[in-house]
Formats: structure tokens, sequence, C-alpha cells
């Protein structure tokens, strides 16, 4: 009952997992491991080789230790195989240890990690606000970027991460900008968002305010000079 209901568990769940192409990896091993845990055969990975079988070795050790031992491990690294593109599987040195598996593929992807960090500092460097509208959104996909350089390894403050953020808005957050600088208490970035959401909808409403007062001014010019 207990492989029946682990081959469903299987069938349900494999389709969650993305293969492995070279630009998901990081969420491609937190899910391999979290789904080789939710299928009960991670016990190679939580557990060291046991001994090797010798003759005062009794039937129930053998099972209880060495056999789970094997067969999570085979099944396991039959499962990553599923997982891992066929070209990427070709580059990667194969081994019939679940963990000199998975150790082989971090050391693979240690130079993308590297790559990919500097990909988001220079997304990250040149990101800019260009219009009024939108700061919030603006806001947050500078926090994504942060977090996944953070999880790069590659941390910034969060008070850096404030003045970075200011400096991106456009020239009509210029005041705003002025008043954080002489202002004594420094922000989080959710008060950033707060108070940057607030004057989007003061610099929106003057900006209507402008474009309704420049329509009457020319309404008001044609109909002078018609008369």
């Amino acid at each position: 009952m207990v492989e029946a209901s682990q081959l469903a568990n299987f069938s349900d769940i494999r389709c969650d997992i993305p293969e492995l192409r070279g630009d998901n990896y990081k969420v491609w091993k937190e899910r391999i491991l979290l789904h080789l845990g939710w299928m009960d055969i991670d016990y190679v990975i939580r557990k060291d080789e046991p001994p090797a079988i010798i003759d005062e070795s009794t039937p129930a050790a053998i099972a209880a230790l060495y056999e789970r031992w094997e067969r999570s491990n085979w099944l396991s690294v039959m499962f990553i195989k599923t997982k891992v593109t066929g070209g990427i599987r070709g580059s990667v040195d194969q081994h019939e240890n679940v963990c000199d598996l998975l150790k082989a593929i971090d050391d693979q992807f240690v130079t993308s990690e590297k790559a990919l960090a500097s990909t988001l500092i220079m997304k990250f460097s040149f990101y800019r606000l260009t219009s009024v509208k939108g700061v919030c959104e603006h806001i947050m996909k500078m926090r994504d970027i942060s977090a996944q350089l953070k999880k790069l390894k590659v941390d910034m403050s969060d008070s850096f991460l404030v003045h970075y953020i200011l400096n991106s808005l456009p020239s009509e957050y210029g005041p705003f900008k002025i008043s954080y600088n002489t202002h004594k208490d420094k922000w989080s970035i959710n008060e950033l968002m707060i108070m940057c959401v607030q004057e989007e909808e003061r610099l929106v409403m003057e900006q209507s305010e402008s474009a309704l007062l420049t329509s009457t001014r020319g309404k008001n010019k044609a109909f002078k000079t018609d008369k």
C-alpha cells in the first residue's frame, strides 16, 4: 500500500518540476529536493552510506539500512536524470551516487550563477522609471532583482536600496527626493513604497488639472478669435 501511494504521489507532482536548462538552476534544485522528500525517497541524501555488509550483519540490519539506502539512491538518481535536458546531461559527469551527482551539477553551474549575477547587476543599474505612473510596480521589480542578487550572495542594504530607487525616479519626483534627503528619519522599503504611491497620486492629479487648464484656455482663445 505504501509503494502504491508513493507511485500515486509521483504521478501527481512530478510535472511541477521544470527541466534543468541552465537559467533555472536555483528553482530546479529547490523543487528537486522538495519532491524527493515528498516522495519519501530522500533517505540517501539525509543519511550516509551504511557500512559494507559483513558476515555478522543480520538480515534485519541489511533490510533496515543497506537496502533502504540503495533503493533511495537508485530512485533519486533516476528521478533527477529525467529532469535534466539532454544537452546538460551530457556535460555533467555521470555518477551512481545521488550526492555525487548533485555536487557535479552544482559545480557545473557555479559559473552560470556568476554570469546571472552580472546580468542582474547590469539590469538593476540601468532600470529607470520613465513616467510618473507605475511607481509601485517599479519598486517591486527593483526589490525582486535585489532579492535574486541576495540569493546569489550579492547583498545590498535597505538604506542603499531606498536611495537607489529614489534616484531611478523621473524628474517629476525631484521635490519628493529633496524632501526625503532633508528628512531626519530613514524609510524602509515598505515606507518608501507607500510615500511614493501617495506622491504619484498627487502628481497625476496635478498633471490632470494642468491639462484641463490648458484645454480650457485653448477653447477660450478659439472662442474669442471666432467672435
